[in-house]
């Protein structure tokens, strides 16, 4: 199978997915603690449900992140916590 994009690899997603999605991609959550935009990577072949802390780019406080990829369009939703409660 041939990629569209010059050396991007194409891999098969694990977790049950019939088409080929690229392994990683950016998603954008709002912390918890200062309520401003900051992006993350997603790493795709971890699951479709995924939760890791993650230190706010703008104020540094650490934000739980819940991360639910929805399986037909890889749509990503983020949900986010503080730490400390």
């Amino acid at each position: 199978m041939q990629c569209p994009y010059k050396n991007v690899p194409i891999f098969y997603f694990p977790v049950g997915l019939t088409h080929l999605t690229f392994m990683q991609t950016t998603a954008e959550y709002y912390c918890a603690y200062c309520g401003e935009p900051n992006t993350t990577f997603i790493d795709l072949s971890t699951g479709l449900s995924q939760q890791y802390v993650e230190d706010c780019q703008v104020c540094c406080r650490p934000n739980i992140l819940y991360i639910t990829i929805d399986e037909e369009t890889l749509d990503v939703d983020i949900q986010t916590d503080c730490e400390d409660r």
